[in-house]
């Protein structure tokens, strides 16, 4: 009793991303009733805004979009040669105590 099912994560496009962010910016409405009326949490509209600013460089106190993907592909990569460079350690281990 008293506990909320937590709502399951959605996804949703850019396009309808960029209409909320029109919505915020025009004025006519909060950033509170627009996540109302569109059933959105808050804090989601607030990054998206917050996005739509750093992208067209209204804000510069974080990553544009285009720079958090380089940022995550090179995340992904650097781990991947990470795995590749324990690989290597361990086959070099294991034939150094093979030889001898």
């Amino acid at each position: 009793m008293g506990k909320k099912r937590p709502r399951p994560r959605r996804s949703f496009t850019p396009e309808f991303k960029a209409e909320i962010v029109e919505l915020c910016q025009r004025g006519d409405r909060t950033l509170r009733q627009v996540s109302q009326d569109f059933d959105l949490t808050e804090t989601a509209v607030r990054e998206w805004v917050k996005q739509a600013e750093l992208d067209t460089g209204v804000r510069a106190d974080g990553l544009m979009t285009d720079e958090r993907a380089e940022l995550a592909q090179l995340r992904k990569e650097n781990r991947r040669l990470r795995e590749d460079v324990d690989v290597l350690k361990r086959a070099t281990a294991f034939f150094a105590k093979e030889t001898r």
